[in-house]
């Protein structure tokens, strides 16, 4: 469970792991009908295009209004999304199977894709850290905000990290998310990596700029050389979000190598692994004004 919220975590965990598992019976890759979604399209930059499958939030109620969820999935961020909105790539991404219990709870979400252009091997590589990706990113949170009457939520797992902590460092006016989540933030890289982009991290954007709600989690058990929990207490201490809280992320199956780059998979505690409804729960209750 995650410390110090014990006793709540097991009360919470418990009922969405009901939820998790009446959405999780039906098809995960079906939200809506036989489709994921509806399959939106936004131009971007230099006539390139975006596009996002949107499974809209119940609309007006309890706890505020409407709220959609950005969801930047790390690796190449390209899910290759089909025309039904169904995700043929990243599929095991963390975010990607949290999204049924998100809709469970009442959210709304965009899982994005890479931008047309940058459908190749690498994905976005380098990308991840330019003002250009904030600004479509940005382009796309306006469009939500639009198409959903109610506010906006980036959250980025892994390298999709790097992504929600750009736009929400760069963005402002309408384009600005109304809070950040990331999990299993990249926090070291490798100068020596043969790409150079690979030693991209959360540290090479102007943390500084970030006002929105900003939570940040990691998982004790995370062996992953580029994620290590210990170091997300810098995170927080260079941003100025109104509001800010960092959790660490105990128990579930654990991962049984060494530290290194194979734990940074999704089926690991780097991805949350059988802690999917736990987490989700926590990120709920933060983004609707309370603790993790």
């Amino acid at each position: 469970m995650s410390d110090p919220y014990l006793a709540g975590s097991l009360i919470f965990g418990t009922l969405w792991s009901l939820a998790a598992t009446a959405c999780l019976a039906q098809s995960q890759s079906a939200p809506v009908g036989d489709r994921c979604g509806e399959a939106v399209t936004v131009e971007t930059r230099d006539r390139s295009t975006t596009r996002y499958a949107f499974v809209p939030p119940p609309g007006a109620g309890a706890q505020g209004g409407p709220i959609t969820l950005a969801l930047l999935p790390g690796g190449s961020g390209r899910v290759d999304l089909d025309e039904q909105a169904c995700p043929r790539g990243l599929k095991g991404n963390s975010l990607v199977r949290s999204m049924p219990i998100f809709h469970a709870a009442g959210f709304g979400t965009a899982l994005i894709d890479a931008p047309s252009d940058f459908h190749g091997e690498d994905g976005l590589g380098g990308f991840r850290i330019a003002s250009q990706h904030a600004a479509d990113l940005g382009m796309v949170i306006a469009d939500l905000r639009a198409r959903a009457q109610g506010t906006v939520w980036i959250i980025g797992t892994s390298r999709g990290s790097i992504s929600a902590a750009n736009a929400a460092a760069r963005l402002s006016g309408p384009s600005v998310p109304d809070g950040v989540v990331l999990t299993s933030a990249l926090m070291s890289g490798e100068s020596a990596a043969k790409k150079g982009w690979v030693a991209q991290t959360v540290f090479d954007l102007p943390l500084e700029d970030i006002r929105s709600p900003l939570l940040v989690v990691g998982h004790a058990a995370d062996k992953c050389v580029r994620s290590p929990a210990d170091l997300m207490g810098r995170i927080v201490a260079r941003t100025r979000g109104m509001r800010q809280q960092v959790v660490t992320v105990i128990g579930g199956p654990g991962y049984p190598g060494p530290p290194g780059l194979n734990a940074c998979e999704s089926r690991a505690p780097h991805g949350f692994v059988d802690q999917e409804a736990e987490v989700a729960a926590g990120i709920a209750r933060f983004i609707r004004g309370g603790n993790y």
